[in-house]
């Protein structure tokens, strides 16, 4: 018979929600919160303690020693269900021994110093998510960030994380702007100074999941805007230096989206679709320069980016086909895809749209 493992912060948010006692304290929390125990089902194979960044101030340091503090004394909500063995017909000198789960191991971010010294990499969407992760990937790895986001207080954290004594050395360069206005496009470039090894296009906003039948010409236009015309303006700007210096490495942000109708609305499985055009069109073009231009599809990622129902039909067609939805990985994970495109690592990588996607795509 197996022992109960003590209950940590580093213990899965899976672990917590199967544990008899943890469970309860899990659910009860949730409730009181009116949360139900599927929010966390993205994230379950994290350990709790991830929580305190991904939550984003809503659950603390002194939540998670609270939780473990309550699962080691056993003190499980009233009117909590009790746990019970599963049902046996074998005496307990026959039951076969129990198989423990074996937890998967976390994937753990490793810096590769110095593969971006010298280089100046623009980040779209660099305030938050995705696009913070990567900027801050290049940073420590050396290179030279322009971080556009439109925010200015994202912008400011961003920066002030990097000039921490724990990242010595980290250049950032920030730049409020929306990717749409030709001006701020060209105050992106300025920015850069001389010289754009690569361009990392992550900015993009998602539709709201309406089919065809029921699009408005606003959301049709918006998402097109920023997702199509603000990347194809930034490739647009940072293609002839590249091309004048023999070098360049583009990596834009596509989607599940790109390679299925059944991620998102219309508008925006549309839009994704033409990042991979974009991205292909000119690997093919400007392959012979010197230029890389290749894609990343993303999966289910914890990101600021929400998907909201503004249709009964998109709410059903889409909840139905994200049954078989993998785990959401974090903003960290897609960050070492983007840049090992982005960086020299992936030399022989032309044209290409990288699935990065816990394998959503395979299913």
């Amino acid at each position: 018979m197996s022992t109960r493992k003590p209950l940590t912060g580093d213990s899965s948010i899976k672990t917590w929600l199967e544990d008899p006692v943890g469970g309860p304290i899990i659910r009860d929390l949730l409730t009181q919160s009116g949360q139900d125990p599927d929010v966390l089902r993205p994230v379950h194979r994290l350990a709790l303690k991830r929580l305190i960044k991904l939550s984003k101030g809503q659950f603390s340091q002194e939540m998670v020693d609270q939780l473990v503090a309550r699962a080691a004394a056993g003190d499980v909500p009233a009117g909590a269900a009790a746990a019970s063995a599963p049902a046996t017909e074998a005496t307990t000198a026959e039951a076969a021994p129990e198989v423990e789960s074996v937890e998967r191991p976390e994937w753990v971010e490793r810096i590769d110093q110095g593969r971006f010294t010298g280089k100046t990499v623009i980040v779209t969407g660099a305030g938050s998510g995705i696009g913070r992760a990567t900027a801050s990937r290049i940073a420590r790895e050396g290179g030279t960030v322009v971080a556009v986001d439109v925010s200015q207080e994202r912008l400011d954290a961003l920066a002030d994380e990097l000039s921490s004594a724990e990242h010595d050395g980290a250049e950032v360069v920030t730049v409020v702007a929306d990717i749409t206005d030709d001006a701020k496009i060209a105050e992106i470039i300025a920015a850069a100074g001389g010289r754009i090894d690569g361009l990392a296009n992550i900015a993009g906003i998602m539709d709201d999941m309406t089919p065809i039948g029921d699009l408005t010409d606003a959301v049709w236009d918006r998402v097109m805007r920023v997702n199509v015309d603000g990347t194809m303006k930034l490739m647009r700007a940072v293609v002839p230096g590249m091309v004048t210096q023999g070098y360049g490495s583009i990596v834009n942000t596509a989607s599940e989206a790109a390679l299925r109708g059944s991620a998102a609305g219309v508008a925006y499985t549309a839009s994704k679709h033409a990042v991979v055009g974009l991205t292909k069109s000119t690997a093919f073009m400007y392959g012979p320069s010197g230029l890389r231009v290749n894609a990343v599809a993303p999966g289910p990622t914890i990101t600021n980016i929400e998907a909201s129902f503004a249709s009964p039909l998109g709410a059903q067609r889409v909840r139905q086909a994200m049954a078989l939805l993998p785990d959401a990985a974090e903003a960290e994970a897609l960050a070492a895809s983007i840049t090992f495109l982005l960086s020299d690592d992936g030399v022989n990588i032309n044209g290409v749209v990288l699935a990065s996607d816990g394998g959503w795509s395979a299913a």
